[in-house]
């Protein structure tokens, strides 16, 4: 009978258990790491010590002869990973700019750097913060940051620790429905934000915020996938 089974915590709730832990230690740690960053090493940490646990006597004990090796191999493992990432993110952003559609009412579409350096207000409509979501559409900050937390809403970085949240996604104080998946297809929050508000050509010309509003969410979903790369 494996240790699971015994405490009754299955393989997956405790990978997911370690997760939470570590994201929690994380954001008390630095408030200033990205949300998806903490949420991602927290799924790696999870994971891993979920392997550990199926791993033989012999192997385990393979892992402690070369413990004093571990930090310099975690710290090539995280480089390792974070290249990769900035590979695909670096391809994938390029990609996903050059196929936003081409319209003679509006302006080009900003690059990938461009984002970064405009003014939010400038190219993603109104925005707001957490004080004002919760006084105004009464969405309490634990609320938001599960909802964060899970992708259900957009959440835009603004200086070093801030976070903004556009309101075009809010509905009777609720995020429109749909918006997790476009964040999980597109990836990158900004450039989800920048489709969703734009004229999108595999919705012929409609824009997918106003579509997930009327609670088209399925077509929406649909063009995303088209939409983000590979």
């Amino acid at each position: 009978m494996s240790r699971f089974q015994t405490t009754g915590l299955g393989q997956d709730d405790f990978a997911e258990m370690v997760a939470e832990d570590v994201e929690r230690a994380l954001a008390h740690y630095d408030e200033a790491i990205n949300q998806s960053t903490v949420v991602s090493v927290g799924k790696i940490a999870g994971s891993i010590a979920s392997a550990v646990t199926l791993l033989s006597p012999k192997h385990q004990r393979a892992i402690d002869a070369i413990h004093a090796d571990l930090p310099g191999l975690a710290s090539k493992f995280v480089r390792a990973l974070a290249a990769e990432a900035a590979r695909r993110s670096e391809a994938g952003v390029t990609d996903m700019l050059r196929a936003l559609p081409a319209d003679e009412t509006l302006a080009p579409p900003p690059r990938s750097d461009d984002l970064e350096s405009m003014l939010i207000e400038d190219w993603a409509g109104r925005v707001a913060g957490s004080t004002y979501l919760e006084e105004n559409l009464r969405i309490a900050r634990s609320t938001l940051h599960r909802w964060q937390r899970r992708g259900d809403v957009i959440a835009l970085r603004k200086g070093g620790r801030k976070h903004v949240f556009p309101l075009a996604q809010f509905v009777d104080g609720r995020p429109v429905a749909g918006i997790s998946n476009v964040q999980s297809l597109i990836g990158n929050p900004r450039l989800a934000w920048l489709w969703l508000t734009r004229p999108a050509a595999q919705l012929d010309g409609r824009v997918p915020i106003d579509l997930l509003r009327q609670d088209q969410i399925e077509e929406v979903v649909e063009a995303a996938r088209a939409f983000a790369p590979g």
